[in-house]
């Protein structure tokens, strides 16, 4: 071999080998991915703390560090709460966390969890959540966006300025509430409902823009609710109400991933994620109840005699649903025997 050939042949092995290199590394480069996940609470309240950085750390585990999950609270990335699922489905973020309810009507299927007096435990509920978003609600309402997980928030109540004993405690109050059906209830309990997203809460409260918030115990100390009002008021067996969330991520976003990396999202996400979102949020109740009890806040508790008042008044919600469920061409009698089958059949299991 020449002199000569043996230079081209070394200059044509290195161009091999910093092409295969550069191609590797691109590759590599190629699936390193950065997910924004953006949603409405401060970081350190609980549902960022104890379930969404549980989440974001998992996946960044599981995914050998590929996946980085950048944290945006407090809705950083701009807009209000109620964009949050556009967000999401158009890729400004690329997961969120939201309120089902923030949308009224538009993903109808899930207020059948939000009816008065079905609720009976969150990781039950959030159970079923999940079983009937998958059979009723994944290809449909929720089709243009790729559900992480689906959850319910422990019991909610009512926190008040004056104090709330009967449903005629609250004729001429303005409440929050956190979604149409909540708000319908209020009507049907002679309240008058005020649609605010959560984090606006305390400033309404302080301003006396609002008299009282329905919210469960969990996010009160986030908010300040203990000292902003000195009245909360709780109801023995089911809960009056509860919400639907979902984490969301863009289906695009979830649909260019590798199948390693899918996998490490899969592995954080659906039942078992559900499950435990619901669980976390509703452990967080007691020791938020905790910190009211100590200010010597005001701490009225409805018996199931009691309840019985509540619930007569609040029963026209459910014939309003099935009929708007009706006008959407969705079988809201079916839809609500079978939650209410689910929820009576995991209860125990998750009642200890």
């Amino acid at each position: 071999m020449t002199y000569r050939r043996k230079i081209l042949g070394l200059i044509g092995g290195a161009a091999v080998a910093a092409l295969a290199t550069g191609f590797s590394a691109g590759t590599a480069l190629a699936q390193e991915v950065t997910l924004k996940l953006h949603q409405f609470l401060p970081a350190q309240a609980n549902v960022p703390k104890l379930v969404l950085d549980v989440w974001a750390d998992g996946v960044e585990k599981d995914s050998g560090g590929r996946i980085k999950v950048e944290r945006y609270p407090s809705m950083q990335l701009g807009g209000k709460p109620p964009e949050l699922m556009d967000q999401a489905i158009d890729g400004v973020a690329d997961v969120v966390w939201t309120v089902v309810g923030y949308t009224p009507g538009r993903f109808p299927s899930t207020e059948v969890f939000e009816l008065p007096f079905m609720m009976t435990n969150a990781r039950a509920v959030s159970h079923a959540y999940w079983e009937m978003f998958e059979k009723h609600m994944k290809d449909d309402e929720f089709k243009d966006v790729h559900i992480l997980g689906t959850w319910v928030h422990g019991p909610g109540m009512i926190h008040t300025a004056d104090p709330v004993e009967t449903p005629a405690d609250l004729q001429g109050m303005k409440i929050r509430g956190g979604s149409r059906s909540v708000n319908s209830l209020l009507t049907k309990l002679g309240a008058t409902p005020v649609g605010m997203p959560v984090p606006a809460v305390p400033e309404g409260l302080s301003k006396g823009v609002i008299d009282g918030t329905t919210i469960p115990w969990e996010v009160t100390t986030a908010l300040k609710v203990p000292e902003l009002v000195e009245n909360h008021t709780e109801f023995e067996g089911r809960a009056l109400y509860t919400l639907t969330f979902v984490l969301a991520m863009n289906k695009a976003k979830y649909e260019s991933l590798p199948d390693d990396l899918k996998a490490a999202v899969d592995k954080n996400s659906g039942l078992e994620f559900s499950v435990f979102a619901g669980g976390t949020q509703a452990d967080s109740d007691g020791p938020a109840r905790q910190v009211a009890e100590d200010l010597g806040n005001n701490i009225i508790t409805i018996d199931a005699a009691g309840v019985e008042e509540w619930r007569a008044l609040a029963q026209p919600i459910y014939d309003e649903w099935l009929a708007d469920m009706e006008s959407k061409g969705k079988d809201g009698k079916a839809l609500l025997e079978e939650a209410q089958m689910l929820i009576e059949k995991y209860t125990p299991q998750y009642s200890n």
